[in-house]
């Protein structure tokens, strides 16, 4: 297998964090080569640190030597204080920053110092904390933010979920659930795994073995698309249910209703 490398990173949105005292982490989905997604959490001066580095590497690239050449993209530095509204301000400058970043040539975008920073850490998996003190707050970019990423919701308050069945997780970006365990909702997925917080740990859990608190006011499905979309099957599956379809490996399906727990409706 070939060494990892970073094919897409998304701006989530930014978190106000309180110990061990008042301050803010953005939120990036990373998408690996194998597939793999993870969410991390920087300091924007974590990011300028790194990026400052980046240019030293590639002082060519940087137009440290010729302006013209210049291909890494600019970043601002940091503000002599920053706060909430620099930190919403600055989100649509970041994420430009990386999607320029990960379409750099290979040897600037697969390089080990963009790699390593990327990676997740222990601390994005498990945040030092206090539960004596507030909970962070998390400020999410809107889903059409590509038109104006500087358009950020307020302090949203997830969605609260209750575990139906325990479930152990499989790899270290999961997270594992006991019967009746408390989950806020940060992020659904098309594909079934939700992202969630449980107290001072975060992972992805599968949709199927959560169940509301309260259900939203409406419903946050997409609307049936009944043109539908051609996939090819992967994987071969036997029906269990009554409302399923056996499918083989290389079937070609019409998508016309993708569900947020992981189930889609075909034909």
């Amino acid at each position: 297998m070939g060494d990892a490398f970073i094919r897409h990173i998304q701006l989530l949105g930014y978190e106000k964090r309180f110990f061990p005292s008042q301050h803010y982490v953005y939120m990036f989905l990373v998408k690996w080569n194998d597939l793999s997604e993870k969410v991390i959490y920087r300091r924007f001066t974590e990011i300028y640190e790194f990026h400052k580095a980046l240019k030293e590497m590639f002082p060519i690239e940087s137009g440290d030597i010729n302006i013209e050449n210049r291909i890494i993209p600019h970043l601002p530095a940091p503000k002599w204080f920053d706060g909430q509204r620099s930190t919403e301000n600055r989100q649509g400058t970041l994420a430009e920053y990386c999607y320029t970043l990960v379409n750099l040539p290979h040897k600037i975008s697969r390089c080990l110092h963009v790699v390593n920073f990327f990676k997740v850490r222990h601390d994005d998996m498990n945040p030092v904390t206090d539960s004596q003190i507030k909970k962070p707050e998390i400020f999410l970019l809107p889903k059409d933010s590509k038109k104006n990423p500087t358009d950020i919701t307020g302090p949203i308050i997830l969605q609260t979920y209750r575990a139906i069945a325990d479930y152990e997780k499989s790899s270290t970006s999961e997270m594992a659930l006991k019967v009746g365990d408390m989950v806020d909702v940060v992020e659904k997925s098309e594909n079934g795994w939700w992202f969630c917080q449980l107290k001072n740990k975060r992972g992805w859990v599968p949709a199927a073995y959560l169940e509301p608190i309260d259900g939203p006011d409406e419903s946050e499905e997409q609307e049936p698309n009944y043109a539908g979309e051609s996939y090819v099957v992967q994987k071969s599956y036997t029906a269990v249910e009554e409302d399923e379809l056996t499918l083989k490996e290389g079937d070609t399906i019409e998508v016309i209703h993708k569900l947020l727990d992981g189930w889609w409706v075909i034909r």
